[in-house]
C-alpha cells in the first residue's frame, strides 16, 4: 500500500515515518485512512489547519469561486479575490489593532516570508547583520536557515552564515537571568564582536524549539531595545499566529508592535499555500519587481482566507480558544502530577502546548503509542522529547478530552513498560 512512496519518494520525507498509513479523507478535527480508521488530529499540519479540515464555509466558497471561473493564478495582478481578502484583513484584523501595516504577498511557504523579511530589513537599514535566538526555527531555505538554530539542519547545509549571531532566548539560562540585558551588553560594547544588526528576528513562542514561551515583559524589553538602537524587530508568527495563542497575532498580549511580521500556515484557513509579510509603511522601500515569485497570487487561498477572517469580527473565536486552552492546560497539568517519575514539564498558552517527558525515548514511545490509539501528535524540541499539542482552534471539547484521554493511556503504558525494564 505504501510501496510506491518507499520506492520513488525521496528519503527526506519525515512525517509519514511517524504516521505510516495511507490517509484518504479529513473532516474537522479528524483524519481518516483507507481502512476507515479515524484519527484525532493534534498536529494539524504543523499549525496550518487552525480551523480544522475541510471547513464547510471555506469549501463552499472554493466551489462557488471555481464554478464561476474565478482566476486561479495571477502573479501579483489585481484580482477580485485578492481585493476581498485585503479589505477584510484590513478592516477585521489591522484597523481594530491600530496596525498600519503594508502587505506583501510572497509564497508559497513561511520560509519565503522569512527570506523577504530579512532581505527588506537589510535593504532599509543598509546593514547586513541579523540577531536570532537559541532554539529558533524559521525555515530551511538559505536565508531562513541562517537564522535557524538547530544544528541538525545547519550542519548539513555547509554555507556561510557569518551575518547572523545567536543570542539566548528568554529563560535559556533560567528565570533569574535577564537575557535582554545580556543582548544589550553585546550591542553597547564596541569590542563585543557583534555588529549593529539590521534586525532581530524572534518567535514569541518557539514551537519547533520545544514550545518555549517568551514572557510579555521580555518581549516589551526586546522591542524597547530595538527602538533604542534603531534595529528592526521581526516577529515570526508563521506557526503561532492566526489565533493559535488566543489573539490573532501572538504578540498582541504583550502590547508590542513589531516592525515586520511574517504569516503563513493558517492564514489561508483551509491549508492552501499563502505567505505574507506585514511591515510598517515607512519600510516599503522596494523597487517594483525587486522581490518577486511565481506563486504569490494564490486566489483560492485569498477566497478561503477571507472566510477564515469572519469569526474575528466579534472576538468569538478568541473566547473559543480560551475555553479549549483551559481544558488542555488543566488536563496536561493533571498528567504531569500523576507521572512525576517521567520528569514532566508543561509549557504553552492558547492552543499550543508542550509536554516534555524524559528521557527522549519516552516521549518518542508515547507519540507512537498515541498513534496506535488513534491520535496524531508530533514531537519537538532539540532532543525530540516534547509532545506538541496543536489541535484545531474549533475542536469540540469532547473530542479534545477524548484525545487527551488516549494520550494519557499511552503515557501510562510507556511508563509501566519503562518501570519494568
Amino acid at each position: 500500500m505504501l510501496d510506491i512512496f518507499e520506492a520513488r519518494e525521496s528519503v527526506v520525507r519525515s512525517y509519514c515515518r511517524s504516521f505510516p498509513v495511507l490517509f484518504e479523507a479529513a473532516e474537522g478535527a479528524f483524519l481518516f485512512d483507507t481502512q476507515g480508521r479515524r484519527y484525532i488530529d493534534f498536529f494539524c499540519g504543523a499549525g496550518t489547519m487552525n480551523y480544522g479540515h475541510n471547513h464547510p464555509s471555506m469549501k463552499r466558497a472554493i466551489i462557488d469561486y471555481m464554478e464561476g471561473n474565478g482566476i486561479i493564478h495571477s502573479l501579483d495582478l489585481a484580482t477580485c479575490a485578492k481585493r476581498r481578502f485585503l479589505e477584510k484583513f484590513v478592516s477585521v484584523i489591522l484597523e481594530p489593532r491600530e496596525l498600519d501595516y503594508k502587505v506583501q504577498f510572497v509564497g508559497p511557504t513561511g520560509a519565503n516570508a522569512v527570506e523577504a523579511a530579512l532581505k527588506l530589513a537589510r535593504l532599509v537599514t543598509r546593514r547586513s547583520h541579523v540577531i536570532a535566538f537559541t532554539r529558533a526555527y524559521h525555515g530551511l531555505s538559505a536565508g531562513a536557515l541562517s537564522v535557524t538554530a538547530d544544528s541538525f539542519y545547519r550542519n548539513r547545509a555547509y554555507f556561510n552564515r557569518s551575518d547572523v549571531s545567536f543570542m539566548p532566548y528568554d529563560g535559556y539560562f533560567g528565570e533569574s537571568v535577564d537575557t535582554i540585558e545580556y543582548l544589550r551588553r553585546f550591542l553597547e560594547d564596541r569590542s563585543s564582536g557583534i555588529d549593529l544588526p539590521a534586525a532581530v528576528i524572534v518567535e514569541t513562542v518557539q514551537a519547533e524549539g520545544g514550545v518555549n514561551v517568551a514572557r510579555k515583559e521580555w518581549l516589551r524589553s526586546l522591542e524597547a531595545l530595538c527602538l533604542e538602537h534603531g534595529i528592526l524587530l521581526v516577529v515570526d508568527d508563521i506557526q503561532v499566529g492566526c489565533g493559535r495563542t488566543g489573539g490573532f497575532f501572538s504578540f498582541e498580549a504583550a502590547g508590542i508592535k513589531p516592525d515586520i511580521v511574517t504569516l503563513s500556515k493558517a492564514i489561508s484557513g483551509f491549508g492552501l499555500p499563502m505567505s505574507i509579510v506585514l511591515f510598517k509603511k515607512e519600510l516599503d522601500q522596494w523597487k517594483p519587481g525587486e522581490h518577486t515569485g511565481t506563486f504569490r497570487g494564490n486566489n483560492l487561498a485569498f477566497v478561503t482566507g477571507a472566510v477564515a477572517l469572519e469569526p474575528w469580527h466579534n472576538g468569538e473565536i478568541a473566547q473559543t480558544v480560551a475555553e479549549r486552552s483551559a481544558i488542555l492546560a488543566q488536563e496536561l497539568g493533571t498528567i504531569a502530577n500523576d507521572y512525576v517519575q517521567l520528569s514532566p514539564r508543561v509549557r504553552g498558552l492558547g492552543l499550543i502546548f508542550g509536554l516534555q517527558l524524559g528521557p527522549p525515548k519516552i516521549a518518542q514511545s508515547v507519540a507512537s503509542a498515541s498513534f496506535a490509539r488513534g491520535v496524531i501528535i508530533e514531537l519537538c524540541g532539540p532532543h525530540r522529547d516534547v509532545l506538541k499539542f496543536l489541535p484545531p482552534l474549533t475542536i469540540e471539547p469532547s473530542v479534545l478530552r477524548d484525545g487527551l484521554g488516549r494520550i494519557r493511556e499511552a503515557i501510562d503504558e510507556v511508563s509501566k513498560s519503562a518501570a519494568s525494564s
